[in-house]
């Protein structure tokens, strides 16, 4: 039964995601904190970078949350609250940004990076793959003589 209850504890515990989000950061309209939770899933974490604001302990994640709720609070609508965070912060703070002039790198920069690899690679190998053009070296009768010696002096 024990073992049941540890499982199933394990289980619980691992089923959702992390949320950063603090109780006092909520909002006591329903409404607007599922607005506030669903637009903070669509804006990365600065400083940690690979989570969101909601899933980040981090304290600027957590300015961001409170910053958002405060624009909803306010009455801007959810493109609006993006916009004004976005205003501030650069397009870096969306988890998707748009594909624009400015956005080129995040959205290019993999396929960049992964192509210049690729060229490192086919260089690599062609240049490993080519024929040698010296003959292999041949040993004088006195060189091979030498090394007879020495390999019988060994087998001794």
């Amino acid at each position: 039964m024990t073992r049941l209850l540890v499982a199933l504890w394990a289980v619980l515990a691992l089923a959702g995601p992390a949320l950063a989000v603090l109780p006092s950061e909520q909002l006591a309209n329903p409404k607007l904190e599922a607005r506030a939770r669903k637009i903070g899933a669509e804006l990365r974490c600065l400083v940690c970078q690979n989570e969101t604001i909601d899933e980040s302990e981090a304290p600027l994640a957590g300015d961001l949350r409170v910053l958002l709720r405060q624009r909803l609070m306010a009455g801007d609508t959810d493109r609006q609250a993006i916009a004004y965070i976005v205003a501030r912060y650069g397009h870096f703070v969306l988890l998707k940004p748009p594909f624009e002039a400015d956005t080129l790198v995040l959205w290019l920069g993999p396929f960049l990076v992964l192509g210049l690899g690729g060229l490192g690679v086919a260089a690599m190998a062609r240049s490993g793959a080519r024929p040698d053009t010296e003959a292999p070296a041949v040993l004088t009768p006195e060189e091979e003589a030498a090394l007879t010696r020495r390999l019988e002096a060994d087998r001794v």
